[in-house]
């Protein structure tokens, strides 16, 4: 390891929205409406903001004082703690990898949007004609319109993870477009990443804040509004609800990829990061309930919008039927013509029983959607029901692509920082290194842009780090408090701030946070086996919609090899560290690191 002169942040400001770029991303606007909505609207608060205070915050300053204490990557600063433990901060290299292969993706589908935003009829709001001009295509008739622009012309997506095909030409040059971009971002380091989160950090707000104003003020707004803020307090009594506070603060965080102890690691020795622990951590939770009030207000217009129309559809089909005058009924009327229709001529009414639809505005507000899903195909047909909607979804996708690199630049930090903390690649400059990575990256990338890539950047997402954050913040948290002790914790803390921790953070970091953690671990591995065998969306044409598949057994293979392949780092690098000193005959205990200057 080496450590030179290190470059700093300008000022504290910088790391704060540097930190707030990277931790709040896309789950604020995709993951926690959806929780919101499974687990009883404004209930999930409750157990949201508890898991905050015994696990959120507590990690967060403990990550951001080992970066700031150490000055060094994941892998130097945990290599520093004890040599035995440089796999908690390879495995978090591993994970950040994993990420940054896929991640870029979701940023490549906002240039995709964006740029299909801007003609005079949107592209996902009306079917294409079929090749004899003789009416629309059958897939997009059987679907919807922004269902099959996503899966069709977007990820031109195959029928199952087994068949394979060529790259998209337009995915892929969008994903070269965005790792472009990330390499201007991070070109000269820190030095440019500290300029470039002024924007990203930002200008997010001002869309969400535009968004917002737009959201209320759409027809059934309030409908989607008052169902999140209606509390369904029977929910606290599900174990599951805690547990999805609990991954959804830890994730929402960005704990255990090792860029908070990049970043902070450019940090000047005694900047105030207790202060900026509970800042930023506070701003993303609070980004998360603003963010999830824009959702449902789009919920309620998108929810009301199709409640209407169901019950126009039964309307006309009453009308119809009955032979009654076109001004006769309004969409108001339409249940109570319904009761008395049925009375006054029940056998007329039960020819045409089946052909009722269901129309319930409640149910229509109960179906939840997450992740890609909720971003670019619920989103998408809120967006072409507004006035103007080329400006809506220019807006949007340009908020989405921001958020989406805001979080890159802290993936990618988490790998470049202990990088250059090796001699190894010392010498290399910043923009060459920077570059090297970016380009191995979009390379291995590109592999998401196939017509099975959807699935693989199904089962990176839901395997390559869900397992192994949970393992390498439980390491990092009992190493912190057993291996290297909370007193000599404290006496660093002590050094950099002018004031050790207090009974609050030593509670958490020795006793509660742990607790959590563990029984994060446990759920998660008796969910997996319980389980059974690991299955994906997958797109049926014939049907208009995703089925439930099984992984096949060479993805089985490969879920299990991203799951152990991060994890495997820890327990390896002790063992080679074991070895080396054995062989050196090395025996007598060596002391870590100074903990203080004296």
């Amino acid at each position: 390891m080496i450590q030179d002169a290190r470059p700093n942040w300008d000022n504290p400001l910088q790391f704060i929205l540097a930190c707030v770029s990277y931790a709040v991303g896309l789950g604020n606007v995709w993951r926690f409406p959806y929780l919101c909505q499974m687990h009883g609207g404004g209930g999930f608060l409750i157990p949201y903001f508890i898991m905050l205070i015994l696990e959120g915050i507590p990690l967060f300053y403990m990550e951001l004082a080992i970066g700031q204490k150490m000055s060094l990557g994941s892998i130097g600063a945990w290599t520093a703690i004890s040599p035995y433990l440089g796999g908690v901060g390879l495995a978090s290299v591993v994970t950040s990898l994993y990420l940054c292969l896929y991640y870029n993706v979701i940023n490549a589908w906002s240039f995709w949007y964006l740029f299909h935003s801007f003609q005079s009829v949107l592209p996902w709001s009306v079917c294409p004609m079929n090749s004899n001009r003789t009416g629309p295509i059958e897939e997009c008739e059987i679907a919807t319109p922004t269902q099959y622009f996503f899966y069709r012309q977007t990820l031109n997506i195959s029928p199952s993870i087994e068949e394979h095909g060529g790259v998209s030409t337009g995915q892929a040059m969008c994903l070269v477009l965005a790792w472009i971009l990330t390499y201007l971002f991070i070109v000269r380091g820190v030095k440019s990443t500290g300029k470039v989160v002024y924007f990203t950090s930002i200008f997010p707000y001002m869309v969400l804040f535009i968004y917002l104003i737009r959201g209320i003020t759409l027809h059934g707004a309030i409908n989607g509004v008052k169902y999140m803020f209606t509390p369904k307090l029977e929910q606290l009594l599900n174990p599951t609800t805690w547990i999805n506070a609990a991954t959804q603060i830890f994730f929402s965080l960005g704990l255990g990829f090792g860029t908070l102890i990049a970043f902070a690691s450019y940090n000047h020795y005694n900047n105030n990061f207790e202060r900026q622990a509970i800042i930023v951590s506070l701003i993303n939770c609070g980004t998360s309930i603003f963010a999830s009030i824009v959702t449902f207000a789009i919920y309620g217009f998108k929810a009301t919008v199709n409640y209407e129309n169901c019950l126009e559809r039964t309307r006309l089909l009453l009308l119809n039927t009955f032979d009654l005058a076109e001004d006769s009924m309004s969409i108001d009327q339409v249940f109570d013509w319904i009761e008395k229709l049925n009375a006054t001529y029940p056998l007329q009414f039960a020819e045409i029983a089946n052909q009722l639809e269901p129309c319930n505005l409640e149910s229509e507000l109960d179906t939840a959607v997450e992740g890609t899903g909720l971003a670019f195909i619920v989103y998408s047909e809120a967006i072409k029901n507004m006035p103007l909607p080329q400006l809506w979804s220019v807006l949007y996708f340009f908020m989405l692509l921001l958020l989406g690199m805001g979080s890159m630049l802290g993936n990618i930090t988490a790998i470049i920082t202990p990088l250059r903390d090796f001699k190894l690649v010392s010498h290399l400059s910043d923009e060459l290194l920077n570059g090297l990575v970016c380009v191995f990256c979009m390379l291995l990338g590109l592999g998401f842009t196939t017509t099975s890539g959807n699935y693989w950047f199904t089962m990176f997402n839901d395997y390559g780090a869900n397992f192994s954050l949970l393992f390498i913040v439980l390491i990092e948290v009992i190493a912190v408090s057993y291996i290297y002790g909370i007193k000599r914790f404290e006496k660093d803390i002590e050094d950099m701030i002018g004031h050790r921790p207090n009974w609050y953070w030593k509670i958490m970091w020795a006793g509660v946070s742990p607790v959590v953690l563990i029984t994060l671990f446990v759920v998660y591995i008796v969910n997996y086996i319980r389980g059974g065998t690991p299955t994906y969306q997958a797109w049926n044409k014939e049907l208009g919609k995703s089925v439930v598949t099984d992984y096949p057994v060479f993805g089985q293979l490969f879920i299990g090899l991203l799951m152990m392949s991060s994890v495997s780092c820890v327990p390896l690098t002790a063992l080679y560290v074991f070895c080396m000193k054995r062989k050196r005959g090395n025996h007598p205990k060596r002391r870590a690191v100074s903990t203080v200057s004296t």
